[in-house]
Formats: structure tokens, sequence, C-alpha cells
């Protein structure tokens, strides 16, 4: 994003530049901005992925010691490991992308045949890390981007943003994840000019929640202001 970002104000020689950002940075920048000012002492502090893993096996290990979640006798044995805590955030992240609450975690829990506990204990445990979250003034990457994306469809902040942004331009969008793909119809209005680049055999993230249905849904997701 820098080095697009000093190309770009090359480029034009000059005056207004134009915001060049990846989702994350954009997402965190709209979350601080529309917070509440007397919600947090101190602004809202994005985790790094290191970080996000710690503080969830700590939690996840201390809920489960006392007795608040019910958690799998079978998988008793790696609570406290890094290998569960990762597996478990990997989980948390993809139900966020998809805008997946506790509660709709729990509801595709009834689906999981003999994983059916298991799931269900990550599904109560969500609910808990969110809290937690929300009281420490934290929040991790994955999360900061619903949020925005939760902000970007509603009807008193889209408005300042599709006047502000008034053409969106997007690289790589098969990498593109959900959430993100939400962000942008939350962004992108009828007047809006909108171009994205990317190639969907090129498309080698999804082990980081990458979706190549974003790219492959495109113009129907994001039809032409004539409706094709």
């Amino acid at each position: 994003a820098q080095e697009w970002r000093q190309r770009v104000t090359a480029r034009l020689g000059g005056g207004v530049v134009p915001t060049v950002t990846t989702f994350h940075s954009f997402a965190y920048a709209l979350v601080r901005h529309e917070a509440d000012p007397e919600a947090f002492a101190e602004p809202l502090r994005l985790l790094s992925g290191p970080e996000q893993e710690a503080r969830l096996r700590e939690l996840l290990h201390g809920a489960v010691g006392d007795g608040r979640l019910r958690w799998p006798e079978e998988l008793a044995p790696a609570l406290g490991t890094r290998g569960l805590a990762a597996e478990v955030r990997s989980v948390v992240a993809r139900a966020r992308a998809l805008g997946l609450d506790p509660r709709d975690l729990e509801a595709a829990a009834l689906l999981g045949g003999p994983l059916r506990p298991a799931w269900q204990a990550v599904a109560a445990f969500l609910g808990e890390y969110l809290d937690v979250l929300d009281l420490e003034g934290v929040t991790d990457y994955t999360e900061v981007v619903h949020r925005a994306a939760l902000l970007a469809h509603d009807p008193h902040v889209q408005d300042g943003l599709r006047r502000q942004y008034r053409v969106v331009l997007v690289d790589e969008f098969q990498d593109t994840d959900p959430a993100q793909v939400r962000l942008l119809a939350g962004l992108v209005g009828p007047r809006t000019s909108f171009v994205v680049v990317g190639d969907p055999d090129q498309s080698i993230y999804a082990f980081r929640g990458a979706d190549v249905d974003g790219i492959l849904t495109f113009r129907d997701r994001f039809p032409a202001s004539d409706g094709s």
C-alpha cells in the first residue's frame, strides 16, 4: 500500500492525493472515526496475530477452568496448546468474515454431527471473546473489517462515505473475503465509479479466509447503474 501510495502521489505531481490503503487500514480508520469518544478511555487498539492467539488461548483456558464454558472431554488435553488456539482463532475469524454472530454459529453447530459439542463450545466462547475485546478496548483484524462493514451499511454513515469516495478501485480482488465484499457493498453506491482487478486462477489465500466467489459473482453483486 505504501509503494502504491508513493507511485500515485508521484504520478499526480501534487494536489489532493486520493486514499490509498489496505482493507484493514481503511476499516480500522473508519471504526475509530465513528467510535463513541466516551466509550473508550483510550483509542481502540488493533491486536497483532500473535497477540490475538495468546489472548485467545488464555481466555479459553480460563473459561473452561472457571466452569463458564463446557468443553468436550476428548478435546480437554489440547486446552492451553498453541495448536488448539490456532484452530479456534481460525473458526472465530471465518465466522466473523461470514458475518456470523455467536447465535448463528450455535445454530450451525446443530448440523455438526459428531463435532457438534466442539462447535457449540466454540460458539459459546465466541460471545465471551467478543465481550472481553470490547471491555479491553481492543479488536482483531477480522473483527475490525466486520464492524466497518456494519458501519458502511448504516444510512447515517453510508451517505457521507459515498459522497467522500466517488471512485473506488480494488486490486487483487480474487483475494477478498466476504466481510471485505460486504464493506465494499456499503461503500459503493449507484453513482460510484467502481473498478476491480483480479484473476480467479490466482486466488491462493483461501487459508487466510479469501473467497474466490467474491470475483466470480462480482457482476451479480455489483450491477451497473442501468441494472445490467
